[in-house]
């Protein structure tokens, strides 16, 4: 019988995992439409009173997303003084959804790597994912990876779509 070989294994494919990039952590949405006059009115005298009682340690080590549910017109101070409050507690605070803040968390990340190691090789931008990676993120480890790579490829091994070839 003939062997079996594992060609993808000896090959020089690189594949680019973007679950090894995911920061761990507690993340969190934070609404601040409760702490506005039935949802929509945001009175400076009450809204600062209910941050001054609100218990911000809760959030500790939390990654948190900071938004309205409602289509309340919140001035940009108000944002900006509960990021204030959780600062101190919090890991990081976005104004948006989970997905912004995830994306926000990657690209912390990705910036951080050094892609040179990526330099001239066939790269595999992996697609399945048991952790929640935003599309960004993909977007993002793409246009890092272009630069360095001989090639870049989407998907698994077995069935990757290509997306680029140097020429």
């Amino acid at each position: 019988m003939d062997e079996i070989v594992n060609r993808i294994a000896g090959s020089a494919l690189q594949v680019f995992d973007l679950e090894d990039y995911y920061i761990d952590g507690i993340r969190t949405e934070l609404d601040i439409a409760p702490w506005l006059e039935q949802g929509f009115l945001l009175k400076e005298k009450d809204f600062r009173q209910y941050l001054n009682d609100h218990d911000w340690s809760q959030y500790t080590g939390h990654y948190v997303a900071l938004f309205c549910s409602t289509d309340a017109i919140i001035p940009a101070w108000a944002f900006l003084l509960v990021t204030i409050h959780l600062s101190g507690f919090a890991a990081k605070v976005v104004n948006g959804s989970l997905e912004q803040l995830e994306t926000s968390l990657y690209q912390d990340r990705l910036q951080s790597i050094d892609f040179g190691a990526y330099r001239d090789s066939p790269v595999i931008i992996k697609g399945c994912a048991r952790k929640a990676v935003p599309t960004n993120a993909y977007l993002l480890a793409a246009q890092f990876l272009k630069p360095h790579a001989r090639s870049i490829m989407y998907g698994e091994a077995c069935s990757a779509v290509p997306l680029y070839k140097r020429k």
